[in-house]
């Protein structure tokens, strides 16, 4: 079965369908206020998420400090840096002036972080006040008491740390008639040893659940939820034939063990970009013979998918396929936030999800109604805290004439306890309690996922239990929704840049485009041969290039910039065939070749942008009777030289950036991927860039020693080796005539430095991108990550484990994660590198020129002093309290290209982004792929001139200023002074 729906369709295509679902009764009106006043009449001693949102809204200080708080405080081993955590969240927020609450939980919050922040105050170093502190009343006061906090904390929200802790704590719950679904807390896999675990707990839950289940049929019976992403650490589309393979059998035989227990089993929803993956995996574990005559298997639908419609279809039809009833879960979804930056990132046409709540309120109540009329095929679970909808799908089961049965309501532990008392007393119906269970490591990220979830100020749950906040307010749905379907302050993915267009990505969760683009690849013929220049060539070339450079030059910049954009757009077109030659050509990898047509997109259509501010004559202010006019225009022919790594992206960027202002230019390509050039001039000169304003110069080093050498030179953009620039500037000093600019990016020694409060998970996906993506063959990629040695066995663990599951390949395969070395010398090199040390781990590879990925872990006293290009990470370890010694390190280098930092720490943040010599310092990601105009790249020092390529001073080093001085009294006297009027 397919799903058909388009991957993401237009909110005004859909909203026409969505808007008779507006109108709400009287009936369900008054059902609403009823239960938004019994939660207001309810608020209980403890207090539950509800009163400690109400409290701590996420947009104040406090809210936010206490989500870092809650997120890293508990993970973190060491007494020096929970300190330092507790002391920058304490002194983030205003406890001791929060008005006490009624709920015991948020009094004891706030009373315990107000005492704190009175003992560690904005400013106050920890070591001075703790150790002042600690005579009378011990240093370790706070930090036990802040995280006993916590852990109250998540005593409210998780069932258990185990499941038998669950399992005896649901009980007295279900005495009272209530069900449980148990989730056992853990994000995705980042290891196959992470996904055994999560498979054995899932296995080990399912056996105790069904052990202590009792005798109640189904659908009354308990259940568990399970991830396919926590049992498959390379969950992804592209990976698609290994995880049918290696999933399915998983999940069949854990839904076996359920069916034999009678449970029900859910599989959670994951991101919008897996929908389809996680459906195919779906359907082929329901197909299995041994799931028939059960009716406890089922699916969760996040309602913010605007494929959530299409996919309650699908599950109804797979459902009568089979002859069976599917549970389905329906939920409003927990990672909008992410699915909006990721669309905007990858540079979709639209978002999968809406951006406007009420579309979402909307959608979610027309999916309810489409599962009610699917019944029996289908067995609704509606998870909602919103009064309103829970009132309407009543109101709507009732009108189909089952105002009990056939459906059954979820909530959140710890959430919405008396909203559903008074819904399971007042209307007979059923509610289910969706339990996590988990330690506190795991329950982190789900803590923080609920808080955003629920804790907005716009959201159901932050206002109905505010008696500040009218009912009406709560209740009421905006009016102006088939008008304007979008949030006003969310743009299009392609609109994110304002009038720049952003370039095109690949919707990696669309099989169908995605299998296109990998056929189109595979039918793309080879890139012809490029013969390389001879030495007569080069004088031939910068003299024809010398000729044609004034009449560029002399053209409106509108004209030059519109040629640029002609081309960004012929590459779109092309994609395909520009891809293939990359991956051939170059060894890159299906994602690094869009990646990097992107790049030269936004580098083509940026700097047509930039030269349109830039070039234009403007006049400039002086004393009267004189006219003063300022121009930027270009200096004459450009040599532009670039590297094999991105052999598309920096050879057009340099390339369009010297034509947009007026250069001629002759572009030297590496020797080792000239094809990829070719094509790429000939789609410039498709465009409308002459054939003798931008010259191809394919060759070796003999013939850049030419280009640098003759006499029209006017500037020259390098991007490569240190040791490259460095040559060249030399050349460049000895040359007689005048003297040009060199802009040259070269690499570095880029570090990352890790704390203990950085989160494992996010450390190792960021790390294992920024070391082993494209081979490790990126000027920006981690060459070396200091950890804090509390953390660092873990952590490198994961590392490790993560980079053992990446797939080396040919870059043509959908499933390449890494490709090859660009040449036999350069994996010579790295060979000999590898040899010098004894690698703490390395991978596997196959023949040919590939280098698995290797981390090398130096001694104390090792310091990695030069660039090692290729998939090799070093790892040293630092002490808490130390990190300006780690500091100190990486400055000594010389270089200071890319830096990375990943901390909840605040102050740390803000003390070692302010202390790093790099020109690009990324906190909490990782740190390659620059984007254009959003993070412009370029380093200091031993890295490169700057200025930053993508960034607003780029051109400025390509242009030559004139200026022209008039008086406008030479004639005969000033009559526009004389003829002035006062007014």
């Amino acid at each position: 079965m397919t799903l058909t729906a388009p991957y993401a369709p237009a909110d005004e295509a859909l909203i026409a369908a969505l808007m008779p679902h507006a109108a709400v009764s009287e009936q369900t009106h008054a059902a609403a206020v009823d239960l938004i006043n019994t939660i207001r009449g309810a608020r209980t001693r403890i207090g539950g998420l509800e009163d400690f949102l109400r409290d701590y809204d996420l947009s104040t200080r406090e809210g936010l400090a206490l989500m870092a708080m809650a997120e890293a405080l508990l993970r973190v081993p060491d007494e020096k840096t929970q300190d330092a955590l507790i002391a920058d969240k304490i002194g983030a927020g205003d406890w001791a002036g929060h008005e006490p609450s009624d709920a015991w939980l948020v009094s004891a919050a706030t009373w315990g972080l107000g005492l704190s922040s009175r003992l560690l105050r904005p400013g106050d170093t920890v070591p001075g006040v703790l150790g002042g502190l600690t005579r009378r009343i011990g240093a370790p006061a706070v930090r036990t008491g802040v995280r006993q906090a916590m852990r109250f904390m998540g005593h409210q929200f998780v069932l258990g740390e185990t499941i038998q802790a669950a399992l005896k704590r649901a009980r007295e719950q279900e005495a009272k008639g209530h069900l449980y679904s148990y989730d056992m807390l853990g994000e995705g896999a980042k290891t196959w040893d992470d996904a055994h675990r999560y498979a054995k707990s899932y296995s080990d839950a399912i056996a105790a659940i069904g052990k202590a289940a009792g005798k109640r049929p189904l659908p009354f019976r308990p259940g568990i939820s399970v991830k396919l992403s926590a049992l498959h650490p390379r969950y992804e589309p592209r990976n698609r034939a290994a995880v049918l393979t290696d999933l399915v059998p998983v999940l069949v035989d854990l839904a076996k063990q359920a069916k034999s227990h009678d449970l029900n089993f859910t599989v959670d929803a994951e991101e919008q970009d897996r929908l389809e993956l996680s459906l195919e995996v779906i359907e082929a574990a329901f197909a299995d013979e041994s799931l028939r005559d059960w009716q406890g298997f089922g699916l969760a639908i996040q309602a913010y998918g605007k494929r959530a419609l299409a996919v309650i279809d699908w599950a109804g039809e797979l459902a009568r396929t089979h002859g069976q009833t599917l549970m389905v879960r329906l939920v409003k979804g927990a990672y909008w936030d992410t699915e909006v930056k990721h669309s905007q990132v990858e540079g979709h046409a639209d978002y999968p999800v809406f951006t406007r709540k009420e579309v979402t309120d909307l959608n979610y109540l027309a999916c309810a109604k489409r599962m009610l009329a699917l019944r029996p095929q289908l067995f609704p679970q509606f998870a909602t805290h919103n009064a309103l909808s829970i009132a309407q799908i009543l109101e709507t089961a009732e009108q189909t004439g089952e105002a009990a049965g056939g459906y059954e309501f979820q909530r959140l532990h710890g959430m919405g306890e008396s909203l559903y008392d008074a819904v399971t007393r007042e209307f007979d119906t059923t509610c289910r309690i969706y339990a996590p269970v988990g330690g506190h490591r795991d329950l982190l990220a789900y803590l923080v996922r609920r808080l955003l979830e629920n804790g907005a100020s716009t959201s159901f749950v932050a206002k109905a239990g505010d008696k500040d906040v009218d009912v009406e307010e709560v209740l009421f749905f905006p009016d102006d929704l088939e008008t304007s379907p979008r949030h006003p302050r969310i743009p299009l993915p392609g609109a994110l840049f304002g009038g720049r267009l952003n370039s095109n990505g690949v919707e990696w969760g669309n099989e169908a485009e995605l299998d296109a683009l990998a056929q189109a690849m595979y039918d793309a013929p080879d890139a012809p041969k490029v013969k390389p220049f001879a030495a007569k060539d080069v004088d031939a070339a910068m003299t024809r290039a010398a000729k044609a450079a004034p009449a560029w030059r002399d053209l409106p910049v509108a004209t030059r910039a519109a040629a640029l954009r002609r081309g960004a757009d012929l590459l779109e077109e092309e994609r395909p065939a520009l891809m293939a030659t990359l991956a051939r050509e170059a060894g890159k990898t299906i994602d690094d070749g869009i990646a990097e047509i992107r790049e030269a997109v936004d580098f083509l259509r940026y700097y047509a942008d930039e030269a349109e501010g830039l070039c234009p004559p403007r006049d400039l202010p002086g004393p009267t009777g004189e006219l003063n006019r300022w121009q930027a225009r270009g200096r004459g022919v450009f040599v532009t030289v670039a590297p094999w790594n991105f052999p598309l992206a920096i050879f057009l960027g340099q390339t369009a950036a010297a034509l947009s202002v007026g250069n001629a230019v002759v572009a030297k390509p590496a020797p080792q991927t000239p094809r990829i050039a070719a094509q790429a001039v000939a789609l410039l000169h498709r465009a409308g860039v002459p054939e003798d304003a931008l010259i191809l110069a394919p060759g070796g080093v003999e013939i850049g020693r030419a280009l640098m050498e003759h006499d029209v030179l006017a500037g020259v953009a390098f991007t490569g080796s240190t040791a490259t620039a460095k040559a060249i500037n030399r050349a460049l000093a000895d040359r007689d005539g005048p003297i040009v600019p060199l802009i040259a990016e070269t690499g570095g020694v880029n570090a990352m430095i890790v704390d203990a409060t950085a989160l494992p998970e996010q450390v190792t996906r960021d790390v294992v991108a920024s070391a082993f993506r494209s081979a490790g063959q990126r000027c920006s990629a981690c060459r070396i990550l200091y950890i804090q040695e509390d953390v660092a066995d873990r952590m490198l663990e994961m590392i490790q484990g993560a980079a053992a599951t990446l797939t080396l390949g040919d870059g043509m395969d959908l499933a390449t994660d890494v490709g090859p070395i660009i040449d036999q010398d350069a994996l010579d090199r790295l060979h000999a590198h590898i040899a010098k040390h004894k690698p703490r781990w390395q991978g596997k590879a196959p023949a040919g020129l590939f280098l698995p990925p290797t981390i090398i872990e130096l001694g104390k006293d090792e310091v990695l002093k030069e660039e090692v290009f290729g998939p090799i990470l070093h790892v040293k370890r630092w002490k808490a309290g130390q990190i300006d010694k780690v500091l100190d390190e990486i400055a000594s280098t010389g270089f200071g290209l890319t830096f990375g930092l990943h901390s909840r720490i605040d102050a740390t943040i803000a003390h070692v982004t302010a202390q790093a010599t790099a020109g690009n310092v990324y906190v909490n990601r990782n740190q390659i792929g620059a984007i254009v105009g959003s993070q412009p790249f370029g380093g200091h020092g031993k890295s490169g001139t700057g200025p930053k390529a993508g960034g607003p001073l780029y051109l400025s080093r390509f242009v030559e200023e004139v200026v022209i001085s008039t008086d406008t009294t030479a004639a005969g006297g000033n009559a526009t002074l004389i003829a002035m009027e006062a007014n």
